[in-house]
């Protein structure tokens, strides 16, 4: 899951490509949310439950500027 890794040629182009960096966007929330349920259904401990909290919090924090693109293309929300 997690062996295709960033390239700094995928951050480039994002950086400069609205469609590209939707899809990149949008397919690297995938892969979050599929290890927050992985790690949900794992033995359960504190560090765990930590890492899926933080996991969260980013995964809401893309969620939410995939749709302010959405909305205003090439324009993000301030925090």
């Amino acid at each position: 899951m997690m062996a295709d890794l960033v390239t700094d040629e995928d951050l480039a182009r994002a950086r400069t490509d609205p469609d590209f960096r939707q899809k990149f966007m949008a397919d690297h929330l995938d892969r979050l949310l599929e290890a927050l349920n992985v790690a949900r259904r794992s033995a359960s401990n504190p560090a765990r439950a930590k890492q899926i909290r933080e996991g969260v919090d980013l995964a809401v924090k893309l969620a939410e500027i995939l749709n302010n693109q959405g909305s205003r293309p090439g324009t993000t929300r301030a925090a």
